[in-house]
């Protein structure tokens, strides 16, 4: 398993595909995003028209785990795009859209954690290399509502889950890529 962090816009997606690319040539990539509204469809159009068109492509967020062991092909390399939507998505499935005021973040936390550690334990099982890419939240300020506070926190403890269980860790920086793990 193989971690790609940054922040927004440094050019992890570029990066962790440019990994994949000169070492691959059979990609399964699973894009957690969903299309909200017109401006997320554009941002997921120029993600898809950067890719290769020979990859495959799953557009899911749930149960990674499942899609891992069942999806994977013999000699396909697997990229992940991204955690931080992810684990968005599932929150707010979790809460059912809920005013944050109201919601129990430790249990919505812990069904997330749950998550993260069934993809981890499929990436550990699996032959294939798996490519994962997330967002570092943690290298801002401190988010002023408790709805952008709380999911800062569950992220940086799903990314510190990955990093101690991948092999490799990469940290990108406008655009360059450095290994720190």
């Amino acid at each position: 398993m193989i971690v790609v962090t940054g922040g927004a816009r440094s050019g992890k997606s570029a990066h962790v595909e440019g990994l994949v690319a000169r070492q691959y040539s059979q990609v399964l990539y699973i894009a957690t995003s969903t299309v909200t509204d017109d401006e997320m469809a554009a941002r997921i159009a120029r993600h898809r028209a950067q890719r290769p068109a020979h990859w495959r492509t799953l557009e899911c967020y749930r149960d990674l785990d499942a899609v891992i062991r069942q999806q994977v092909q013999p000699g396909e390399a697997v990229v992940i795009e991204c955690i931080t939507t992810l684990l968005a998505n599932l929150l707010y499935d979790a809460s059912g859209g809920a005013d944050p005021d109201t919601l129990d973040f430790d249990a919505l936390e812990k069904g997330l954690q749950q998550q993260i550690d069934a993809l981890i334990a499929a990436c550990q099982q699996t032959r294939a290399p798996v490519y994962i890419v997330t967002n570092e939240l943690g290298m801002s300020i401190t988010p002023e509502n408790r709805l952008a506070r709380h999911f800062v926190d569950i992220a940086g403890r799903a990314n510190q889950k990955l990093a101690r269980a991948a092999e490799e860790v990469w940290l990108v920086v406008s655009g360059i890529g450095v290994k720190i793990k």
